[in-house]
């Protein structure tokens, strides 16, 4: 399991920024993606002072739409999700119920990578 924690400081003009905790000293091996492609441009920055790497993500204009948008950060190493950024663009009416089947989505996803990766390591 990963032992990585992403938390959320703040999103501003596009930016969505948040700090990810559990991984000392070492850089954390991220992968950020929306729906199924890889989210490029991002930034990891360590601060010493306070022991955590500071994310800053450009969020991508095609996460910009109607309905609602995941993008996911999972840990490269361990393929867990470690955070996700959620972006609605629509009306509120029945949300819940949405927002859990995208995230169901996303993670059947995630689920659908692990088992290819495993079927290619053990044939």
């Amino acid at each position: 399991m990963s032992t990585l924690k992403l938390t959320k400081t703040r999103m501003l003009e596009g930016v969505w920024q948040g700090i990810i905790t559990g991984s000392g000293e070492a850089k954390p091996e991220i992968t950020v993606t929306h729906g199924n492609a890889t989210v490029p441009n991002f930034k990891l920055v360590r601060n010493e002072a306070a022991d955590h790497w500071s994310l800053t993500l450009p969020v991508p204009a095609s996460a910009v739409a109607d309905g609602i948008q995941i993008i996911l950060v999972t840990d490269r190493d361990t393929d867990q999700k470690i955070g996700d950024v959620v972006i609605i663009g629509d009306d509120i009416t029945s949300i819940d119920l949405r927002a859990e089947m995208e995230l169901l989505r996303a993670e059947l996803e995630m689920l659908k990578r692990a088992f290819r990766r495993h079927c290619v390591e053990t044939t």
